[in-house]
């Protein structure tokens, strides 16, 4: 694991992780704090979080508490209750089954749906237990890991993966599940919500997918793409560009992204 932070002048081109997190963080920060939720709540809410926004999640998450009381309620439901009380959610007729199919899985392996103990674990081996859930890929487990028992674990979204791939943090063709482990390997565990907060944020405002501001960017000058976009991105700033990012964890009831690439 790196420590080691190159000084601009250093870097031609490509820009190290450590000194590309303190640009980040010296553009966006401070970054709000970090509202969390139980782990079994994170769980549940990471599946209600997948291919919709965070304001129907939260709609769905608050019915779903509404109308059951608590998540051991809830396990024990009936499909056709659970179906609708995340109506608002969406896709509630898939994520229904998965929910109720994950936390009687939890209580199956643990006898209660206290995940607690994962904080125990070592990281490896806390992200491997999450994984054996039905619908639970890596960053559902970082999310889980990092923002509701504060483990260093990644939870790698699109503008994360987009922007890494840019700076050349990992090779162009690692998939975005590899990303999670190459990522911990190079990021402090000290460093990891300061990555998240500051290049998730980078990703929304600056590094657009379709339109990136170069001209905007703090990190332009180690980054090893910025010749593939100058051309297009001279001219007024895309309006869209100024997303506002709350500052916390993706795929809970705070935040503002959508789950994309796990099933």
């Amino acid at each position: 694991m790196s420590t080691d932070s190159q000084s601009p002048a250093a870097v031609a081109p490509g820009i190290g992780v450590a000194e590309a997190i303190r640009l980040l963080v010296g553009q966006y920060a401070p970054f709000p704090g970090e509202p969390r939720l139980e782990p079994a709540q994170e769980l549940v809410f990471t599946i209600l979080s997948q291919h919709t926004s965070d304001v129907n999640s939260a709609r769905a998450f608050q019915g779903l508490l509404e109308r059951f009381g608590t998540l051991e309620e809830v396990a024990q439901g009936d499909l056709a209750d659970i179906e609708r009380a995340i109506t608002p959610g969406g896709l509630a007729r898939i994520k229904a089954p998965r929910i109720k199919a994950v936390l009687n899985r939890v209580l199956e392996l643990n006898g209660s749906l206290d995940l607690s103990f994962l904080r125990e674990m070592p990281l490896g081996e806390a992200k491997a237990w999450l994984r054996q859930l039905p619908g639970i890929g890596p960053k559902s487990a970082g999310i889980i890991l990092s923002f509701a028992l504060g483990m260093p674990a990644m939870a790698i979204d699109t503008h994360i993966y987009r922007v890494v791939k840019r700076l050349g943090l990992i090779g162009p063709k690692v998939t975005a599940e590899k990303a999670h482990e190459l990522l911990e390997e190079l990021v402090e565990p000290g460093q990891v919500l300061q990555f998240h907060h500051s290049f998730i944020t980078h990703g929304r405002r600056v590094c657009k997918a379709q339109r990136p501001r170069c001209g905007d960017c703090v990190v332009a000058f180690g980054c090893p793409s910025r010749g593939r976009f100058l051309p297009i991105t001279s001219g007024p700033p895309d309006p869209r560009a100024e997303e506002v990012y709350t500052g916390v964890a993706p795929h809970s009831p705070y935040a503002s992204t959508v789950e994309d690439g796990e099933p």
